[in-house]
């Protein structure tokens, strides 16, 4: 039997927990939380699994061993899936930043770093130009992402919107009314900067990119930025001939 708490066990929640009492114990959890503390971000990504039928199915294929033990300190390994979002909100983004998110990529995925990866200022050499677009795009796309100001929420879900297909906007949409509740309250500003990028994998008319991302974060507590640094996989889908964000999942960088 394993140890390793899962989404249930950080939302508090019974395996056969209904959809209303997913949400609302998620809601509770995060009431108190700054946007873009790590378990702000855990919580979000356990609500995006658990709150989507086919994300939770998935999941609960992949994690069949009910463990009666909670855990709240630490964070569930990611399920071996991918399909919705996950957003933060301080550490740069809801999804994350927030804000954040859903079925999640695999924990996996995002460690493979054996791609190549190349700075965002470089070409990237023997790539297919089609594939390079997918990266260029998702080096543009992931600042009004993960960028926000308590100020002007309304404009900054607008620019990050007019990125993403209409499948993410809409995932994108829910996590973001968090940050709508929260922002404002605690006057949280993140202004997302790319710092590297490499393409993790591609086929066709969708591209995984990983890009990491400084997140300078300020809020009522302090007017010095708090610099987050963050890894996130953007999976680009080609759309009437433009890259568009299908999915979001940031992770903070480790070490």
């Amino acid at each position: 039997m394993s140890d390793v708490p899962t989404w249930y066990d950080l939302l508090d929640v019974a395996r056969d927990a209904s959809t209303d009492e997913v949400r609302a114990a998620w809601k509770a959890q995060i009431a108190d939380l700054e946007p873009g503390e790590r378990r702000f971000d855990a919580l979000n990504r356990a609500a995006r699994v658990l709150l989507d039928p086919a994300a939770r199915a998935a999941y609960d294929a992949e994690h069949p061993v009910v463990d009666d033990q909670h855990c709240d300190e630490r964070e569930p390994e990611e399920p071996l899936v991918a399909s919705l979002p996950s957003w933060d909100g301080r550490n740069g983004g809801v999804p994350s930043w927030l804000l954040a998110g859903l079925a999640v990529v695999a924990a996996g995925l995002v460690t493979i770093t054996a791609w190549t990866w190349t700075s965002s200022s470089a070409g990237a050499s023997g790539t297919d130009p089609s594939v390079r677009q997918a990266q260029v795009a998702a080096e543009r796309a992931v600042v009004p992402v993960l960028s926000y100001d308590y100020e002007h929420l309304d404009d900054d879900q607008r620019a990050a919107q007019a990125l993403m297909t209409g499948s993410y906007r809409q995932e994108y949409d829910k996590l973001f009314s968090v940050l709508q509740e929260n922002a404002p309250r605690t006057q949280t500003r993140v202004t997302a900067s790319v710092v590297a990028s490499g393409i993790v994998r591609a086929s066709g008319d969708r591209v995984q990119v990983l890009v990491f991302v400084d997140r300078p974060t300020t809020n009522k507590l302090g007017s010095e930025p708090v610099v987050y640094k963050d890894q996130v996989t953007l999976s680009m889908q080609l759309v009437d001939g433009e890259w568009l964000v299908d999915d979001l999942i940031t992770s903070p960088v480790q070490g």
